[in-house]
């Protein structure tokens, strides 16, 4: 049996506090709002909800769009002319209109803005009424909270997955996950970092350890059975970064300042359930970097004993072939109603490299894409800068300059991996390698040993660079080393033989190069049954979050991280907030809620050429909260595989999936199945529509027929239910010709 290993971990060191993956990389698209009512959200922008305050935008053009009143290009709005002032008063009319529906069904109302020029709206004191009510009203066309804006930037994380929007249907910022327990079977929790600390939080029954808990915090204990063998007793508290960061994603305090290496960040880091309640359940305490099947099953059961209602396991292994009892247990659980988020791994790019308990049927499995951000320095050449990803190799104390060597070879942009020893003599040179093939420790060293003074590694996929970690090698390279892009890097490496400055000041970098899927993100289908994962995408390069306060300098400490560790623990804070906001659905109905109206059409390849059509690289797409809260029908279960089948056997088959109304009122669903990938095989559905009562649910069969001569290799389709001409929720039908 394969021993299962802890995925992402990297090393940290005081200065840089950053981390790394040594094989494969990642990281645009657009992230598409999806507006489900006329109760819509703001911007990214702001800090809170103001409360009991909303602005109501009227039906109807504002004068600087109408048709009548618009002025020409180059030319302002004459208030003084006949036509615009009758249009003003007309508009005047409407708003009265409106002003009097509200004193006839929303009496505690008032008005206390109307505006006609930008917007025809009001701005409305609400008084103890409710915002939806007043969205009904037959003049409106949206309305929405007020919010409270600062000089700052957005959260560039939660804006990929709409976190922020969503918080606004469950009382705004300061409640988003209240109420709601999540276990992160991980190694630890920094109780003492800022992102945990409980000001303002009721006081809660504490178990475990109580030198590791608080009121936001609310258990710890460690599960380390064969600790002794290590030589020391295991406790819960946090010796590594990887529990701390995790959990910083999932629930860290809403808007806590972050810094890395004394560069403030432009904005303040939040949790995707800011209000969630945490459990630290050490499965990897000390130094230990694996953890026995046993440690975290007893981990997990814990977790559940003690009521938590969502588990995140940022962790997996590298079984295949059987069924391990760890997936059986995700899958129990599950039944059992506690929803268990679940990192696919980072052995991509292939096929069949999701580890356990990510296989698990159950489980909720994430693949990673990336965030548009580091944290990184200016490299000057020819005339030229870019930006270099900051990571764990050489404090930059100083500027670096000195003559640019790209070493030729046969890895990206046409340079040397640098697994090898370099016979190039590159003495006070900053050589220029690319990422691949062997450890980022391995390359670094390698051009130091050649005489390098410095050392810029390329990435080998699109997107922006990432953080490089050390490992792999007993004795590690000392001399500063960054990361370029692709884009970057290649065209770094055409300026060879001239002066390069790598600065010392660090800077935040924003870029473009959103919903990228990461070259290391594990790939389906499972070698077990050929099930359909990862289920759903979410950020995983380039992720900020909280680490434990000792591994910097200057307290708090935060860092970026990749790895499908930090896409787990996305989902778990989305199953907080749709828990909480529906905290009668099902743990399989949270599941799909978050799987089934996850966007689609936004996922780049990992080279960033195009978009990724391989739905076992993406699953259903990258996670939408908003859509998630929204959910109005369920799908049991979130994917349909119908295993392997010979070549040339012209079999088919079918499987029966349950679908839900989650919705308050009766629906009727149309139902269609389209074919994604792969000839010869023909997907359908039995039902070209259901109707289903408010709560009710259904059983359909889905089917395959494979031609004799049907394609070697996967087949997949999408099933998608609709309602009101919209697709509302889609699942992945899948089979493999042999």
């Amino acid at each position: 049996m394969v021993r299962p290993t802890k995925i992402a971990f990297s090393a940290v060191t005081a200065l840089a506090t950053i981390a790394f993956l040594t094989a494969g990389s990642a990281e645009a698209g657009v992230t598409p709002a999806r507006v489900v009512t006329n109760v819509t959200d703001g911007g990214t922008a702001y800090a809170d909800v103001v409360t009991g305050e909303a602005l109501v935008q009227l039906v109807g053009d504002p004068l600087t769009t109408a048709a009548k009143t618009k002025p020409v290009k180059g030319k302002k709005i004459d208030f003084s002319n006949a036509t615009v002032k009758s249009e003003r008063a007309r508009l005047s009319a409407l708003r009265n209109d409106f002003k009097s529906w509200l004193r006839a069904n929303a009496p505690k109302a008032k008005v206390t803005s109307e505006y006609d020029i930008s917007l025809n709206a009001v701005a409305v004191q609400l008084n103890g009424e409710s915002l939806a009510k007043i969205a009904t009203a037959p003049l409106v066309q949206s309305a929405q909270p007020q919010y409270m804006y600062h000089q700052t930037a957005a959260d560039p994380d939660l804006a990929v997955i709409n976190a922020v929007q969503a918080w606004q249907q469950v009382g705004g910022s300061a409640h988003a996950g209240e109420g709601v327990k999540v276990a992160v079977v991980d190694s630890g929790i920094d109780v003492k970092h800022p992102c945990f600390s409980d000001a303002g939080y009721p006081a809660q029954t504490q178990l475990g350890d109580k030198r590791y808990t608080n009121n936001k915090v609310i258990v710890a204990k460690v599960f380390a059975n064969k600790a002794a063998v290590n030589g020391f007793t295991a406790y819960p508290g946090p010796d590594q970064e990887h529990g701390t960061h995790v959990s910083g994603t999932i629930a860290c305090n809403f808007e806590t300042p972050a810094n890395i290496a004394g560069v403030a960040l432009p904005y303040k880091m939040s949790g995707v359930a800011p209000r969630a309640l945490l459990g630290n359940y050490n499965v990897f305490p000390g130094d230990i970097d694996n953890a026995r099947s046993e440690d975290i099953l007893n981990a997990l059961d814990a977790a559940y004993a003690d009521g938590f209602d969502v588990a995140n396991m940022s962790l997996g292994g590298n079984a295949h072939g059987v069924q391990d009892l760890l997936t059986i247990a995700v899958d129990n659980l599950d039944e059992a109603n506690m929803v268990v988020a679940v990192s696919a791994g980072n052995d991509g790019p292939g096929h069949y490299t999701v580890g356990s308990p990510g296989s698990a049927e159950r489980a909720l499995t994430a693949g990673a894409s990336t965030v548009p951000h580091f944290m990184g320095a200016p490299v000057t050449v020819g005339g030229s800068s870019y930006g270099a990803a900051l990571g764990d190799f050489g404090a930059l104390t100083e500027s670096v300059t000195g003559d640019l060597a790209a070493v030729s070879g046969s890895g990206a942009a046409g340079l040397s991996t640098a697994c090898t020893a370099i016979p190039a003599d590159l003495t006070g040179k900053v050589a220029l390698v690319a990422r691949g093939t062997c450890s980022f420790s391995e390359k670094i060293l390698a051009a130091q040993n050649a005489g390098a003074k410095a050392v810029l590694v390329v990435n080998n996929v699109g997107g922006d660079p990432i953080a490089m970690g050390k490992g792999g090698i007993p004795t590690e390279p000392t001399v500063p080393a960054l990361q370029l892009s692709l884009a970057d890097g290649t065209a770094a490496a055409a300026h060879s033989g001239q002066s390069v400055t790598i600065g010392s000041t660090l800077q935040y970098f924003t870029t473009q190069n959103v919903d990228i899927m990461a070259g290391f993100s594990s790939q389906g289908p499972t070698d077990v049954d050929f099930r359909v994962k990862p289920d759903v995408v979410a950020p995983g390069v380039n992720v900020l979050s909280s680490i434990p306060n000792f591994l910097c300098s200057t307290p708090p400490c935060f860092a970026f991280l990749q790895g499908t560790s930090m896409a787990s623990p996305h989902l778990a804070g989305t199953a907080a907030v749709v828990r909480q906001l529906h905290p009668d659905w099902t743990a399989e109905q949270v599941r799909s809620a978050i799987v089934n109206t996850a966007d689609q059409g936004v996922l780049r390849n990992a080279t960033a050429t195009g978009l990724e059509q391989d739905l076992l690289i993406t699953g259903t797409g990258r996670e939408n909260v908003v859509s998630a809260l929204n959910a109005v029908a369920a799908i049991g279960p979130v994917s349909t595989s119908f295993g392997a089948v010979p070549a040339g056997s012209g079999q088919g088959g079918s499987k029966t999936v349950t679908i839900t109304n989650l919705s308050g009122s009766a629906q009727t669903f149309t139902l269609a199945v389209t074919p994604v990938g792969g000839t010869g095989v023909v997907f359908s559905v039995s039902a070209s529509s259901v109707t289903l009562a408010a709560g009710a649910s259904t059983t359909v069969r889905v089917a395959f027929d494979a031609d004799k001569g049907a394609a070697a290799g996967d087949h997949t389709a999408l099933l998608n239910i609709s309602s009101g001409g919209s697709v509302v929720a889609h699942s992945v039908l899948y089979t493999f010709i042999k």
